[in-house]
């Protein structure tokens, strides 16, 4: 049985670093700021607002691996870490023209689209193509490589993200821009 441990004075701290998120309209084609010399540096998200909604640890204290597997006619889903992982809840609201800065994340995270419409593009693509999916569809990114969020459309939208991350890891690691989209 695993033994749930709730970190409301992590969660709260957290939520102040978690992202820089701020309200307010932005260009649907983020830029990078240049460093001297040209480099790209880190994207900054803008035109969104998010909720850290809940974190907790996950952890088998008669065990070094948590290990959860269900099967159900036919269903099957498995759920492994050495030794533990949290889970993070958050609520993100894009406005129109919002976007995330390019990042990358610890684990993988799963986005439900409530609301809307939001666009995914990855740094690995070399043809930048878009990855749209709208209220009802979700989105797994497994974290691995950098990637970007944005709303394209002239409505909000809203995300409810759910993050897989090792105890205490920061959830979102700001990624410079990679060069292969044209924002």
């Amino acid at each position: 049985m695993s033994n749930f441990l709730n970190c409301g004075a992590g969660a709260a701290l957290l939520a102040l670093t978690l992202v820089a998120c701020k309200d307010g309209g932005s260009a649907v084609n983020p830029r990078a700021s240049q460093k001297p010399g040209g480099d790209p540096m880190f994207t900054m998200g803008t035109g969104s607002a998010s909720t850290l909604l809940g974190r907790a640890t996950f952890t088998d204290p008669d065990n070094q691996t948590f290990d959860v597997k269900r099967i159900t006619d036919g269903w099957q889903m498995q759920i492994k870490a050495k030794p533990a992982f949290d889970i993070a809840v958050q609520r993100i609201k894009f406005n129109a023209g919002g976007q995330s800065g390019w990042h990358r994340h610890p684990g993988p995270v799963f986005i439900q689209v409530v609301y809307g419409q939001m666009t995914f593009y990855q740094a690995d693509d070399p043809t930048c193509s878009p990855i749209v999916r709208s209220a009802g569809q979700g989105y797994l990114d497994l974290g691995e490589r950098p990637h970007i969020a944005v709303n394209a459309t002239q409505d909000s939208a809203i995300n409810i993200v759910t993050y897989f991350a090792p105890p205490g890891a920061v959830l979102k690691i700001d990624a410079d821009a990679p060069g292969n989209c044209p924002f």
